[in-house]
């Protein structure tokens, strides 16, 4: 009996316009694939305040570990981190930027979360919607605090968009998201969610952890403000 042939040798995947019989966008799930190979990142909110540490993963170890930039400052109340390309992650960031501060000058006011991020995910599903261009391999966590309460969010490759308490992105989503589904506490602090979120990310990286190699940050609800967190905050946190 003759084999069904794949759907690659078919041409499906060629681009990201192209529906196969079954009714998938193959480069769609190719990107999202992309993203799962990529580091790890974690979004957290906690009672005063949301967090996001991300795993840096130095590729050499004579590399400045401070010059690995995993976590973004968008505006004063908006952070970001994304897992994937990075490349793509850095294009559609500074975009974020570049809006927020737009709504600044235009509004004489700061953008909510939500509305950046639709604006970000509007790009992202336009890159599968259209020929010539390849969906971006990224996705990327939105944290931020409007109107005093924080707020999280994840946009996919698609261009879809999910608000989370807690979630992962990346290399060991599925174990993390695990022990967020038992240890995660909404009541939980900004340093009792960067321990709970450090130690998720030492156990799915286990011998290859480094404290070096994390990335953090937080904006606490009553500030909102963007604070970036080092290994020397990280560390008393665990204790």
């Amino acid at each position: 009996m003759q084999q069904p042939v794949q759907h690659q040798m078919m041409g499906y995947d060629r681009t990201s316009t192209m529906f196969s019989p079954d009714g998938r966008l193959l480069q769609v799930e190719y990107a999202k694939k992309a993203v799962k190979q990529g580091t790890a990142a974690i979004g957290l909110i906690c009672k005063d305040g949301v967090i996001l540490v991300a795993d840096r993963r130095l590729i050499d170890k004579n590399v400045v570990p401070e010059s690995v930039e995993k976590i973004y400052q968008v505006d004063d109340h908006i952070g970001a981190t994304a897992t994937g390309y990075l490349m793509d992650g850095r294009i559609l960031i500074e975009r974020a930027q570049l809006m927020a501060q737009q709504h600044r000058v235009t509004y004489d006011n700061v953008m909510d979360t939500k509305s950046l991020v639709k604006e970000i995910c509007n790009v992202k599903q336009a890159f599968t919607q259209y020929g010539g261009a390849r969906p971006f391999g990224i996705s990327i966590l939105f944290a931020g605090v409007d109107d005093g309460e924080p707020v999280l969010f994840e946009t996919e490759p698609t261009g879809m968009f999910f608000q989370y308490k807690a979630t992962a992105i990346g290399e060991g989503d599925v174990e993390i998201k695990k022990i967020f589904e038992k240890d995660y506490k909404e009541n939980m602090d900004i340093e009792e969610g960067f321990s709970l979120a450090v130690k998720a990310l030492k156990k799915v990286l286990e011998k290859d952890f480094d404290l070096k190699r994390v990335d953090g940050a937080y904006i606490k609800s009553n500030e909102g403000k963007f604070v970036r967190v080092d290994a020397n905050y990280l560390r008393r946190v665990l204790k």
